[in-house]
C-alpha cells in the first residue's frame, strides 16, 4: 500500500465536501498549483519535503479553502444580511419585550398580585422574550444566508431617514406651554365648576382634601415643567443635564400621582359614589362581578397607574435618547 503524500492528503481533505461534479476540476487545479509552488521553492534550495510542507501551510485549512471553492460562507451572519438582521432585531427588541412585560405586569396587577411577584414575573418574562427573540430572528437569517435565498430587500435613496428634530424648537415650546396651561386650568376648573353635570352642586373629580398642599405641589411641578421647556428652547438642544432634570421632573410627577392613587386619596369619594349611583343596577352588578379583583374602581385605578407609569418611562427614555443623539451630533 502506497503512503499518500502530504499534498495528496491535503487535496483529498479539500475536495471531500465539494459537489462530485466539481471535485475533478478542483483536484487538477490544486495539484498543478501545489506542484508549481513546491518546484519554485526547491529551485531556491529548499528540500522537497520542507518545500511541500511550507506550501501546504501557506494554503491554510483545507475546509476554509473548500468553502471558498463552494462559495459557502463560514460565518453565521455575513455582510449580505447583517444590516437587515441588525435593524430588524433592534426594532423587535424595542417593541416586543416592552409589550410583553407591560402586558404581564398589567395582568398581574389586575389579578391582585403583590408588587414583588409582579416585578419577578415581569423580569422573568422580559428576559425569556429577549432570548427567544434574538435566537429565532438570528436563526431565520442564518437559514436565509445558508440557502442563498433572496429577501427581495434592496436599498435605495427613498429609504433615507428624515432629519430628526431634538424637540427644542419654537413649536415644541409653544405646545408644552399650552399643554401645561390647560392642565393648570383644568385643575382649577374641576375644583370650582366640575366637568360633569350633577343636577346640583358641582362634584370635583380630584379629592378636595388635596387642597392646598398636594395641589400646590402639583402647580409647582407644572411651573417647573414650564421653566424646563423655556430653558430647553434657549439651549436649542438636549444635554445630559437636561435629561437628568427631565428624569427628576417625570419621577416627581409619577410619585405625586401614584402615591395618592395607592392611598386612595386621588379621586373624590363623592364623585365615585355619584358614578356608582348614575350607573344603576347594571353598574353595581358589574362591580360585584369584579369583586375578586377589588371592583371596577380598583381596576380603573390600576389602568390609570399603569398608563401614568408607562408615559413617565417613555418620557425619561425619550429625553435620554435625544441627549445622546445631540451629543453624537456635537462630536461630529
Amino acid at each position: 500500500m502506497t503512503t499518500a503524500t502530504l499534498a495528496e492528503r491535503y487535496i483529498s481533505a479539500t475536495i471531500r465536501s465539494l459537489k462530485p461534479e466539481t471535485q475533478d476540476d478542483v483536484r487538477a487545479e490544486l495539484e498543478a498549483s501545489i506542484a508549481d509552488a513546491v518546484e519554485a521553492r526547491v529551485e531556491q534550495g529548499e528540500a522537497p519535503a520542507e518545500a511541500e510542507r511550507a506550501v501546504l501551510t501557506g494554503l491554510g485549512d483545507p475546509d476554509v479553502l473548500a468553502a471558498g471553492y463552494a462559495d459557502r460562507p463560514l460565518h453565521l451572519i455575513g455582510p449580505k444580511y447583517y444590516l437587515t438582521w441588525w435593524r430588524l432585531l433592534k426594532l423587535l427588541l424595542w417593541i416586543v419585550p416592552i409589550c410583553a412585560v407591560g402586558g404581564i405586569t398589567l395582568g398581574l396587577l389586575l389579578s391582585g398580585a403583590g408588587v414583588g411577584e409582579t416585578i419577578g414575573q415581569a423580569v422573568s418574562v422580559g428576559l425569556q422574550v429577549i432570548v427567544h427573540l434574538s435566537f429565532w430572528t438570528t436563526l431565520v437569517f442564518v437559514v436565509l444566508e445558508r440557502t442563498g435565498a433572496d429577501t427581495g430587500m434592496k436599498w435605495d435613496v427613498d429609504q433615507l431617514p428624515e432629519v430628526q428634530e431634538d424637540g427644542a424648537g419654537r413649536s415644541e415650546l409653544i405646545a408644552s406651554l399650552v399643554f401645561l396651561g390647560i392642565a393648570a386650568v383644568a385643575v382649577v376648573w374641576d375644583s370650582l365648576r366640575g366637568f360633569f353635570p350633577t343636577g346640583g352642586e358641582p362634584i370635583p373629580i380630584l379629592d378636595p382634601q388635596l387642597w392646598p398642599w398636594w395641589i400646590s405641589a402639583l402647580f409647582a411641578l407644572i411651573v417647573l415643567e414650564a421653566v424646563f421647556a423655556i430653558v430647553l428652547f434657549r439651549l436649542r438642544r438636549w444635554t445630559t443635564t437636561m435629561a437628568v432634570l427631565n428624569t427628576v421632573l417625570a419621577l416627581a410627577f409619577a410619585a405625586w400621582v401614584l402615591v395618592l392613587l395607592l392611598r386612595g386619596e386621588l379621586v373624590n369619594p363623592e364623585f365615585l359614589a355619584f358614578v356608582a349611583d348614575a350607573g344603576g343596577d347594571g353598574f353595581a352588578a358589574g362591580d360585584a362581578g369584579a369583586a375578586d379583583n377589588g371592583g371596577i374602581f380598583r381596576i380603573l385605578a390600576v389602568l390609570l397607574g399603569f398608563g401614568v407609569g408607562a408615559g413617565v418611562v417613555w418620557d425619561i427614555i425619550d429625553g435620554w435618547r435625544k441627549a445622546r443623539r445631540a451629543g453624537r451630533t456635537e462630536l461630529v
